[in-house]
């Protein structure tokens, strides 16, 4: 029996696990090119199975979302280095410090939206983090505030990375490569919050914005949290000066402060004209 209730007459490959664990003892059998193809950890980490590993990447969270029936994400990104308020005087920096309050903002906006997708049954707008600390902590904390669940998109790192203890474990994802990662991130995702961050938040900011730059994407509401921060990072103004970008892409993306502000810009929201016109059919 299948995990969608379906029959079939073929022998279920788990069966065929567990009838090897029963086998004879003996040099055929334990050699390494007899173990099936899909159990053998060997063979699935070679480099030539690459494509086999990526598309399972793909496929495992993709399947478990589907069951699960989520249609819709909400996406945090931020910095994994920004403390919670009480925990501020460990800080690194002044600066992280300082930024410190967006950990609760984040946390607040994630139990709002939280709130609201529990009245589709947690089907849409669901919340989606790196799974890691700080702001992404926040975020799976404000949605368990509200008492609904949120996903977390954790990814191997030569310091392991645990996830934080307030992703929903059935939600709970590791990757191994951080391009299909990234494509979890959008694939469902119906806004984008960005929290002040480093590399890591800075690379999926400027990924997310070329694919809806260059109608890859569809565009969605896209949230800046923190101008001060951002406008002192990035010199937005001079890229478009430069002629680098265009005037009409700094209108992809808006600035907000509060988790107030952030809901009401998703329900302000007006897809902005496309830049170069529309879309030939």
């Amino acid at each position: 029996m299948t995990k969608d209730g379906m029959s079939h007459p073929l022998r279920d490959s788990q069966q065929d696990i567990e009838a090897a664990e029963h086998r004879a003892d003996m040099a055929q059998t334990r050699a390494s090119a007899y173990r099936l193809a899909f159990a053998d950890d060997d063979f699935l980490t070679r480099p030539e199975t690459r494509p086999i590993r990526l598309q399972l990447e793909l496929m495992k969270p993709e399947l478990i979302m589907a069951e699960r029936e989520i249609m819709s994400t909400i996406v945090l990104f931020g910095g994994a280095r920004i403390p919670e308020p009480a925990a501020r005087a460990r800080a690194r920096t002044p600066t992280l410090a300082g930024l410190s309050h967006y950990y609760d903002v984040a946390r607040e906006f994630a139990r709002i939206m939280t709130l609201r997708s529990l009245a589709s049954g947690g089907k849409e707008d669901v919340i989606v983090t790196g799974g890691g600390p700080g702001v992404m902590e926040a975020g799976n904390r404000g949605a368990q505030d509200a008492g609904g669940a949120s996903i977390g998109l954790n990814v191997v790192l030569p310091h392991e990375q645990e996830p934080n203890p307030y992703v929903t474990p059935e939600l709970c994802f590791n990757f191994h490569y951080f391009a299909v990662r990234k494509m979890h991130f959008l694939m469902r995702a119906r806004a984008i919050a960005v929290f002040p961050g480093g590399f890591g938040t800075m690379d999926e900011l400027f990924e997310a914005l070329t694919l809806i730059q260059t109608r890859r994407m569809a565009a969605l509401p896209f949230l800046l949290f923190g101008e001060d921060f951002w406008r002192r990072i990035i010199n937005w103004d001079a890229l478009a000066e430069a002629g680098t970008i265009s005037q009409a892409d700094l209108g992809l993306f808006r600035f907000v402060e509060t988790a107030e502000d952030a809901v009401a810009a998703i329900d302000s929201w007006v897809p902005p004209e496309p830049v170069g016109g529309p879309i030939p059919t």
